[in-house]
C-alpha cells in the first residue's frame, strides 16, 4: 500500500501551521525526513494505522508516553463515551474533579490540596506561580525539563543559553521579556554543590526537579535537596509529568522515600485524554487563593472522568509492574543484540521509558536509518521503547528479530564495509530537544 499520504498532508501542514506540528517531539524530522507516516487514522493496543491503512506495532514512543495502558483502552474510553452522552461541559462543574483530587491526595498522603489543569507545561506553571505566591521570592532553581512557558525559558536569558547544557539545546527565547533574566537558574542532577552555590549566592524561594532523569539519585541527593529545602525555607516542587505511575503507583519518589511540598503529574494519568494535576501541602497550595489561576477548559469532563477509570484500572494490574518488566526486557536485549554485532550502544531511562545512542560519528544516521528499516518491517521503531500493558513478549520477539538485520547492516557500516548515507532513502533525522528519557 501506498505510504504517501501522510507526508504529503504534513508538506501541506507546514504551510498552514509554524513548525508543522504542535508538539516538536512529533515532527517526521525528528524519525525520518520526507518518509514517516505523520498522521494516524486509528490506533488500538500498541498499533498504528496511517493515512493509507499500513498498520504498524508502536515499538517507538506511545503517544510521547501518554498511553500505559495502551491505545484505547476499553474501560477508559467507555467510562468517556458515557459522559459524552450526558455532556462533557456546562454551567455548573463537573463532580468527577472532586473525586479526583480526593483519590490524588489519598496516592499523596503528605499532600492535602489539587488544581487541574490539561497540558504538562500548564501544570508546571501553575505549581511555579503558587510556589512563588507562598514563598513571596522570584527566583527558582530547576532541573529538568518543564515545560514551555516564559518562566522556564527565561533561563535562556541569563548567559545566553543556560538550559543548552541542562537539556534542550538551540531554544530561543524569543518572546520572552528579557526582564526575567537571573529569575531561573538551572542545576545539573546528582550535583549538590551547584545548587548549594545557586541557593546561597541568590534569593531562592523554590527548588523545582524531575526526581529522576537517565540515571537514579546518587549520595543521597534527593534527602539533600530536601533537607536545604526545609532548612532555607524553600518550597520543593517534583515534577512526576513524565515519571509518574511508571515504577510506583504515584510518583517516584515513593521509590527514593523523600516527599515535596509539591508534585505534578501528566501523561500517564489520563491514559490519553487530557488531564494534568498539582498536588500540594495546604499551607503552600492556599496561596493560589492570593493570585489568579483560572481557564474554562480546566473545567470539562472528560479529563477527570478518564484519570479516574485510568487510575482505578492501573491499581487493579499494577501497570507499572508489567511496564517496569518489559522496560528491563528491552533493555537488555538491546545490550544483547548490540554485542552481538559489536555495536557501540549506551542504554538509559527508567525501564518503562528507555533510550540508547549509538557511540558513533554516524549514530544520527544510523538511528534514521533504524526508523528507516523498521518501518518497512511494520515497526514504528527508532532509539527508544516506551513501556504500555500491551506490549507483549510476542511483540518484543518480533521487534527484535526485525531489529536484528538492521544491526547487521550498521555493524557492516561501522566496520567500513558500507556507507551508511548510501543506505539512507532520506535527510537524516533532526537532534534537538533532548527529553528527561
Amino acid at each position: 500500500m501506498s505510504k504517501r499520504t501522510g507526508q504529503n498532508l504534513y508538506k501541506k501542514a507546514k504551510t498552514l501551521i509554524p513548525g508543522g506540528t504542535m508538539l516538536l517531539s512529533k515532527r517526521p524530522e525528528m524519525f525520518l525526513p520526507d518518509n514517516w507516516p505523520s498522521y494516524f487514522s486509528k490506533a488500538k493496543g500498541c498499533k498504528v494505522w496511517d493515512l493509507d491503512g499500513n498498520e504498524y506495532t508502536d515499538m517507538c514512543i506511545m503517544g510521547i508516553g501518554t498511553n500505559t495502558l495502551g491505545y484505547g483502552n476499553d474501560e477508559v474510553d467507555n467510562a468517556v463515551i458515557e459522559t459524552v452522552k450526558k455532556g462533557n461541559m456546562s454551567t455548573f462543574n463537573c463532580p468527577e474533579e472532586v473525586a479526583l483530587a480526593e483519590k490524588l491526595v489519598e496516592l499523596n498522603p503528605w499532600a492535602d490540596m489539587v488544581r487541574f489543569a490539561r497540558s504538562g507545561g500548564e501544570a508546571n506553571s501553575i505549581a511555579i506561580r503558587i510556589a512563588r505566591a507562598a514563598s513571596g521570592k522570584d527566583k527558582v532553581a530547576i532541573c529538568g525539563y518543564h515545560g514551555w512557558h516564559d518562566w522556564y525559558l527565561s533561563a535562556n536569558h541569563n548567559k545566553g543559553d543556560e538550559l543548552s547544557s541542562h537539556l534542550l539545546s538551540g531554544l530561543n527565547p524569543n518572546g520572552v521579556p528579557k526582564n526575567l533574566k537571573n529569575t531561573v537558574y538551572p542545576f545539573h542532577y546528582n550535583d549538590f554543590e551547584e545548587l548549594l552555590e545557586i541557593v546561597t549566592s541568590n534569593d531562592i524561594g523554590v527548588i523545582k526537579m524531575e526526581v529522576m532523569r537517565n540515571f537514579g539519585p546518587e549520595d543521597n541527593f534527593l534527602q539533600k535537596v530536601r533537607d536545604l529545602a526545609t532548612q532555607r525555607n524553600i518550597v520543593l516542587i517534583f515534577d512526576e509529568c513524565t515519571s509518574g505511575f511508571r515504577e510506583t503507583y504515584g510518583g517516584i519518589y515513593k521509590k527514593y522515600g523523600v516527599e515535596p511540598d509539591m508534585a505534578m503529574y501528566g501523561k500517564t494519568i489520563g491514559n490519553g485524554y487530557a488531564l494534568t494535576a498539582v498536588v500540594g501541602k495546604k499551607a503552600v497550595m492556599e496561596a493560589a487563593q492570593t493570585s489568579f489561576i483560572s481557564s474554562t477548559f480546566w473545567t470539562e469532563r472528560i479529563g477527570p472522568t478518564a484519570a479516574l477509570k485510568t487510575l482505578e484500572v492501573m491499581q487493579n494490574m499494577k501497570s507499572w509492574d508489567i511496564i517496569t518488566a518489559q522496560g528491563k526486557k528491552i533493555q537488555s536485549q538491546w545490550k544483547s543484540l548490540a554485542e552481538t554485532h559489536n555495536i557501540e550502544i549506551m542504554v538509559s531511562g527508567m525501564p518503562a521509558l528507555s533510550t540508547y545512542s549509538f557511540s558513533s560519528d554516524n549514530a544520527m544516521a544510523y538511528k534514521t536509518f533504524v526508523a528507516q528499516e523498521m518501518l518497512k518491517k511494520g515497526f514504528l521503531a527508532s532509539t527508544n521503547f516506551y513501556a504500555c500493558t500491551e506490549h507483549k513478549d510476542d511483540n518484543i520477539a518480533d521487534y527484535f528479530d526485525a531489529l536484528e538485520g538492521v544491526y547487521k547492516m550498521i555493524s557492516d557500516c561501522e566496520k567500513g564495509h558500507k556507507n551508511i548515507h548510501d543506505l539512507l532513502e532520506g535527510p537524516v533525522c533532526h537532534s534537538g530537544f533532548k527529553r528527561l528519557n
